[in-house]
This record gives structure tokens, sequence and C-alpha cells, in this order.
């Protein structure tokens, strides 16, 4: 056997050889209790563009029969093979209890091919299952592209990233349609293109689309990162001509700006430009490639303005006949192509879903404000976009403007998507020739909305499209209060309409990736899907903004720089509570996923950050950024008003420090985790010096923040716990059960009350006036809002204050998921009745399996949980009234019951 060394051990591999003599067929399996499905790849589903030379292999382990328990895995053994049957790598059996395998070795996997891979189970009486059914996956591009840039025109001035200061006026506005035409003379045995269009890209063969993602290539920094699309396209190649079509767009790579038209900023990488490269391989074995170049023609498009933020204008007179159709003819306006440069970035296979249509919503109720205009209302707010059907003469003309609201006329308004009359998000779209009905949905531009407002005859149908990152989802929720229950509704829909290739914080007014959510609401975004390949995604645009000082700017990528007219950074820009996240974002997707390949890719960013926050400090003590952003103080809410913004950066900076105490020993940095120990008690004894008056017993303003953080981060030494507890119920009890924490503190008050207080939380989360989950419904709000009290100036589609999903799973649905416990420590139910909730119950999928649980009690104070717990996994039980002695147990359903004191009326 081959040396493991750390980094081996540490991603899960045993000393694999390569077998490549062994037979994928044998054996063939027995009668084991155990096998295996869900087969995934570095935690995706489908890994299309899969370069990795040494990929985490997972799979979900299922159970023949469901009524066993305490069913283990004990060994494996995976089987990767190539079109043909040629075995590209064997692992033999590996002994190992946990669900996945790194090769301990690079596997060389053969670029742009197909390939398919199965795994055999050993159970714990080293029985083994059948074979499982074949997974499969696409390898992406070489290093050395064969593929060079093309463009329809030159680049001119690139902006891109914008100042906040400084914005450009205009920029391009027709978007470009490119083809190739070739001929195929042999059977194809299998075919993979892979393919960047900038800013996003349509591809067709023959004029059918392969590929149901909208919106790829996924949002980055261009000049560090150029993300790409791996697809298999076999089945769309034939003998004799073919044509490859392209569709061009701006995306959020070349934003463009028009009168009278919204944009958060107008700044551009660069012109639409594509790179593109078609490998076939023919069924003799030989091969040729299709690649970019100047055979590529071009010509203007129908779209005549795309905007990001501002909608779509499309011509369809303008769009020529069949001209993605094997055979088509040149006809006037087709030009040769430019050759040209891309704008820096390494070609990266993308490995994030892309954005998909992942549902059509149609209209509950449709209203005729005037004269042929109608407003459809689509009964909730979501990311998306029209999709319309209309009949009519050539250039009749259909406009559409969405809102999330309507004025006191019952026409839409913008103005919670930051836009207006006079800069307003639009679609419109100029019928083409025939008499045939026209289906038409934007291309490159989707917003949130619930209400579309339709201008224009000849419209058969209006619905809309909800639009987001292709996630599987993970997380359910429900419970005997309605109202709690609309709760997890309410931020579930938000969560959805905003993950993207990025966790934008709304769907419509600026759609940037501000970081401090991608940490504060980690469980929340986790407990909805399987976000763990966005998470890796998100730590590589981290990674890319990071200034050379260590400095990590408060939304990645950035696109725009928030400084002032002198060039230097505003506290939008700097702000410890959100560059923190490259620390606590990796940290919190290993605690759920028990994985610690994103620590080791952000491990040096995390150091270079801490160095920076060294530098910043003053007297141990960091005052600079938002603080407590969006709290509820006397003034409009914005930056922080209840809580100092020095208490809030330093005791993230505590938080941070902690985290990288853990991170270092599970790395085996030991000397690292010694120095971070150390810091972090220096920090902990300068918060304890500036913000605690032992005359008052007050830390900080007495805030619920100030209090929460004090008691979610261990600030206060222990004889100081029970007053610190006291002040934060007396600060809650001051707004009567309302919340007062912004976007940073309430995630730790919902940390603090949940170990301490949870009946005081469930009081809080059933308010229904005020400031509160509760108000916003009450309001009408289908999704969670920006402001607490669903202000309509305000966003209405906003995952920032959604921190208490998860809560609502992994407390009163009690699955509780941390792999920082260790693997065999790492699941524990543990439900948390609460006063005017009689039952709960909560499923969530996680890396080791779906797990399960239902809970009731009655007025006995008779707890009755069933659980259900996948094969491989332990869990601790923890039955409400227990004390703290849990019940360890294996895989397999269970029925428990219990008796618990009644939680006091709420």
């Amino acid at each position: 056997m081959a040396e493991v060394t750390r980094r081996d051990a540490l991603l899960g591999a045993a000393a694999l050889g390569l077998h490549g003599t062994a037979r994928a067929g044998s054996p063939d399996g027995g009668a084991g209790a155990l096998g295996a499905s869900e087969l995934r790849i570095d935690h995706r589903d489908s890994a299309d563009g899969l370069n990795a030379a040494r990929p985490r292999f997972g799979w979900t382990l299922t159970a023949r029969d469901p009524a066993r328990r305490d069913l283990r895995q004990r060994r494996a053994r995976l089987v990767l093979t190539a079109p043909g049957g040629a075995i590209v790598f064997d692992s033999g059996r590996v002994a190992g209890t946990a669900p996945w395998l790194v090769p301990a070795r690079d596997v060389a996997m053969p670029p742009q091919t197909p390939l398919r891979w199965r795994v055999m189970i050993w159970d714990q009486d080293d029985r083994p299952s059948p074979w499982s059914a074949e997974a499969r996956f696409v390898t992406g591009a070489a290093p050395d592209w064969r593929g060079q840039w093309i463009a329809a025109e030159s680049d001119g001035v690139v902006t891109a990233p914008a100042d906040e200061a400084t914005r450009p006026a205009t920029s391009r506005y027709v978007l470009p349609l490119l083809r190739r035409r070739f001929r195929i003379d042999r059977p194809v045995r299998h075919a993979v293109v892979c393919v960047s269009g900038l800013g996003a890209h349509v591809l067709s063969i023959n004029g059918k689309e392969p590929s149901v993602a909208i919106l790829n290539p996924g949002w980055t920094d261009y000049r560090r990162t150029i993300l790409y699309e791996t697809i298999d396209v076999s089945d769309h190649l034939r003998l004799g001509d073919n044509m490859l079509g392209i569709r061009l767009g701006g995306g959020i790579y070349d934003v463009a700006g028009a009168p009278g038209r919204y944009s958060k900023f107008i700044a551009s990488f660069g012109a639409p430009k594509l790179i593109l490269q078609l490998r076939i391989v023919h069924v003799d074995g030989t091969e040729r490639w299709i690649v970019s170049d100047d055979a590529w023609q071009a010509r203007p498009g129908p779209v005549q303005f795309s905007s990001i933020f501002g909608g779509e204008d499309h011509d369809a007179r303008r769009e020529p006949t069949g001209w993605n159709l094997a055979g088509a003819a040149d006809g006037p306006g087709w030009e040769p192509v430019r050759l040209t440069r891309g704008p820096g970035g390494v070609l990266t296979p993308q490995g994030t879903p892309g954005l998909a249509v992942a549902e059509r919503v149609v209209a509950i109720a449709r209203t005729h404000v005037e004269p042929g205009v109608t407003v459809h209302d689509l009964g909730r707010n979501f990311a998306g976009r029209p999709i319309i059907t209309v009949r009519g003469a050539p250039g009749s003309v259909v406009r559409i403007t969405p809102g999330e609201l309507l004025d006191e006329r019952g026409r839409v308004t913008q103005k919670s998507m930051g836009a207006s009359p006079d800069a307003a998000i639009r679609f419109t779209y100029i019928l083409g020739q025939g008499d045939a009905a026209q289906t038409w949905a934007p291309r490159f531009s989707y917003t949130g909305f619930r209400y579309l407002e339709v201008e224009g005859g000849g419209v058969v149908d209006v619905a809309g499209e909800f639009v987001r990152a292709a996630l599987p989802e993970t997380g359910a929720f429900t419970c005997s209060a309605p109202a709690i229950t609309a709760i997890h509704r309410l931020i579930r829909a938000a969560v959805l309409s905003n993950v993207a290739t990025v966790l934008t914080d709304c769907p419509h007014r600026e759609k940037l990736g501000w970081l401090e959510q991608t940490w504060l609401n980690a469980r929340t975004i986790l407990s909805t899907v399987d976000a763990l390949p966005l998470y890796a995604k998100m730590t590589g645009d981290m990674i890319d903004a990071q200034r050379s000082d260590g400095m990590v700017p408060s939304i990645a990528p950035e696109y725009i720089r928030f400084v002032d007219g002198a060039g230097r950074d505003t506290p939008f820009r700097h702000s410890p509570e959100w560059g923190s996240a490259i620390v606590q974002a990796p940290w919190a997707a290993y605690r759920f996923s028990g994985d610690p390949a994103i620590l080791l890719r952000a491990y040096p960013a995390m150091l270079r950050y801490m160095a920076f926050l060294e530098k910043e400090a003053r007297g141990s003590i960091l005052d600079v950024g938002l603080g407590d952003w969006y709290d509820l103080g006397p003034k409009p809410p914005g930056e922080a008003q209840l809580t100092s913004r020095a208490f809030t950066g330093t005791a993230v900076w505590y938080d941070d420090l902690i985290a990288l105490v853990r991170i270092a020993t599970l790395l085996g940095h030991a000397g690292d985790a010694a120095a971070f120990a150390a810091r972090a008690e220096r920090v902990k004894a300068a918060i304890d010096r500036r913000f605690f008056d032992p005359a008052t017993g007050i830390y900080d303003r007495d805030s619920q923040t100030a209090n929460a953080m004090v008691l979610a981060l261990d600030l206060a030494p222990p004889a100081r716990r029970t007053a610190v507890h006291a002040r934060l119920i007396a600060a809650i009890d001051a707004r009567e059960d309302h919340v007062s924490a912004g976007d940073i503190g309430f995630h730790y008050l919902v940390r603090a009350l949940a170990a301490q207080a949870p009946d005081r939380l469930a009081r809080m989360l059933f308010k229904r006036d005020g400031a509160s989950y509760g108000a916003q419904i009450a309001r009408g709000a289908t999704a969670l809002t920006e402001a607490w009290d669903a202000n309509p100036a305000s966003s209405q589609n906003h995952f920032m204050l959604g921190h208490v999903m998860g809560w609502l799973i992994g407390g009163l649905g009690g699955i509780d998921l941390d792999f920082a416990r260790g693997e065999q420590a790492a699941l524990r139910i543990a439900p948390v009745p609460v006063a005017g909730i009689t039952a709960a119950s909560a499923t969530l999928r996680t890396a080791v399996g779906t797990v399960r649980t239902r809970w009731s009690h009655d007025a006995r104070g008779v707890f009755h949980l069933h659980a259900i717990i996948p094969p491989g996994v332990s869990a601790a039980i923890h039955m409400p009234g227990a004390g703290d002695q849990p019940r360890l147990v294996g895989s397999g359903a269970y029925d428990l019951i219990g008796q618990v004191a009644m939680p006091a009326a709420l």
C-alpha cells in the first residue's frame, strides 16, 4: 500500500492502486443488507465538466430491508469506465464506513469524454451488495484549449468593475448571433462540447438546444476566472450537414445602460465573445475537433437591448429564418467573426449548476386597469422571467412591466425594486412575420416580481417562469402552528429566489453577492437546497476578490467598488462582518458536509484576511464597517444604530479566531491553532475592557444584538452569564417580544435564544405585528422581505433576515447535523418542544443520507418521537425531559415515548 498523506487522510481517502486489469462486472454482488444510490461527485448530482484528478465520489446508503437497524458500510469498491467499457479506475475493495471515496492517486481521465461509474458496498457482516446503477458524468476540457476567442465586433472601452462614484453613461445594445456549419461523414460514438459565451450564451445544434441552463456561464471576476459549460451532445449530431448556433448576451459581464432603463451599475469587461470546442469521437476511434475560429460567421440578432438589471427588448422581425438549422443559406448580413482576446481569466469548468426554469407560475387573477393594459397577479413573489404567447400583425408591440407591489391605482410600482418610471425594468416583444401564435421569454435577463403589467393587443397567454440555480432541495418542515409553518414557507421562497451562481441579495435591484449572507444564513441555505457546490464556487469568488493586502470586499465577485470620490473604501466595501465570510462560509460548509476540501482551498486566504484584520485593529478593537446593518433604531434602517460597530466587528473577529482554532487543528496546523487561540483570548479581553461597564453590568449599549453576541460567543465570564441572559430577556421585553436586531445581530440572537430560551424565541416568531415575520405575512408578503416591517420602499424578496430557518429544522424539527463534532457524533436528534406547538416534522437531505423526524406531545405531557436515521449513520437521540443522557443509536426507524413538562403558555 502506498503511503497515505495527511491531505489524503483528511479527504477520506485510502491508499488506492489503479487496478487496470479488474473487470467491472466481477464480482456480481451478493445478498448484503446495503446498497448504494444517489451517486454524486464533489457533492454534485450531475458532475459535467469534471476535471479534478481526485474527485470525491459519494453515494447514499440504502437498506434492502427498511426494517433493519444498525446497518453500516464496512468497505466499498468503485469502478470508473470509459465509452466502450475500458476501465479508467478501479479502487479495489477499500475499507471505510463513510459513504464516499477519494482516490489517493491522481486518476487520468480523458478530456471531453462521457464516463460511467458504479459502486459496490459491503455491509457490517462483510456481505457485498449488487452493483449500484451506473451514474454518468462528462469530463471537462484539457488546459490547452484549441478554440480561440471570437466576437462579432471589436472590444470598446472596458470599464469593469465600476466605481460607485463614477458610472459610464451608455453601452452597446444589439446582441449578436454566431454560427458554424460542418459535416460529419462517419458514425459518432460520442461528442462533448465545452463552451463559454460571455457574458451569457445559448447554444443550439441543428436548431435544438442541448442544455436547459440559462445565463451560463456562472458569474465570476472574468479577469481571474472564466467558467465554461460542458455538454454531452452525442445525440444532437447527425451524418451530413450540421450547424452550431450561438446567441450571445451581456449577462453581468457586459451591463448595458439605456435611457429610461434601470441599472444598478453600467460596466463592461468587453464585447460579447465566445470560445468553444467540440470533440467528436467516431465509432472507428478517430476524433475531430470543431472549434471557435475565423471560420465562424456573425450578424446582429433580434435582441435590441438586454440588461441583467433593466430587462430585454426582442424584435422577432430581426430573427433570420432558420439561421441555426443545418443547410441554412448564408443570406445577407452574415460576416466573418473577428479573432479577439478574452478578458484574462483562467478557463475553468463550471462546478455549480446554472440557472434553469424550475416552475411555470400561472396567474391567479387579472385586472384590466386601463384600455389595453392588464395586470396579471401570479399569486406570489419569485425570481423569474415573463413568458407570453401572442398573435397579431408583424410589428405589433407588447410591453411587460414586472413588479412586486401595486400602487393605489392598481398599477405596477417598481419602488421596492429600486426602479421608477424614468428608470424602469421592462420587457418588450415586437411580433415577427406569420399568422401563428408566437411564444417568447427573455433569454438574457430576469428579475423578481409577483405582478406583470402587460400593454398591447393580441395577448393569448401570460405566465411567469421561476428561474433559479438547478440545485436539489434538501429540507422540509411543518408544524401544528400554521403561523410558524408560514414563516418557513416565507423564508424558503426568498432563498429559492436568490440562489443563482452567487447568492444574490435580491433578484431585481442589485443581484450582488453580499458576503455576510453566505455565512450568517448558511444553515438556512443548506437546509433549503444542496448548495455545497455553490459554496465551493463562492469560495473561489472570494479568493479572486481578495486584495493583495488581505482585505476581502463585501461583495464577491466585486462588480462594483464601493469607494468614495477619492477612491477610499467606504463601509460598504470593507466591513469585517462581511469579509469574515472567507473564514465562516467554508467552515459552515464543512460543518454541514464533513468534507475538508473547501477548508484546504480557503485556508491560505483565511490566513491573509486574519493578518489584514490584525493590522486594521487598534488595541485589539476593530472599529470599521457597517455594524449590525438594518437594525431597528430611531432612524430609518441602514448602518447600525443600537449597537456600536466596534462591538459587532470585534466580536465577529473573535468568532473568526475561534473557528480558525478548530480549522487549523483539523488541517494539522497545530502551531497556527495555538496562535489563533492566544489571539482570540487577547481580543476577548479587549472586548471586556472596552465594552463592559462594571457599574451597570451592561455590555456596549445593552441591545438585543450585544447581549446575544456575548452569550452566543461566550464572551462573558461564567459568573456574569446569568446577568447577561437576564439583560437579553429584558431587551426583548422592552420591545414586547419584537426584534430590534439587524442583519448581523439576529443570527446571534437566534443562536443565543435557541440554546437558552427557545420558548422566548418561539414567542417572537408568533408575533403578528411590529417587527416580526408575522408582520410581513400580515402585510401580504409571500417571500421574506428586506425590512422587518415589509416596508414597500424596500425589497420584497430578500433572504437577509432568514436566520431562523436553521432552528426550525434543527431545533423544533430536531435534526442537528454538525461534522465539527466528529464523524461519529455529527448527527443529533434533539427536538425542542415549545409553547404553542404540539407537533412538528422535519426532513433534511445530507451528505450521509436523508434524516426524518416527527414528534407530538399531548396535554398529559406524553412526548412521541419518530425518527429515521439513514443506513451507515449513528445518532445521539436527546428526548426532551431526559436530562443530558442521550440514547446512542445506529441506522433505522425509531419510535420513542417520554414525559415532558408542558412549556409555559405563550
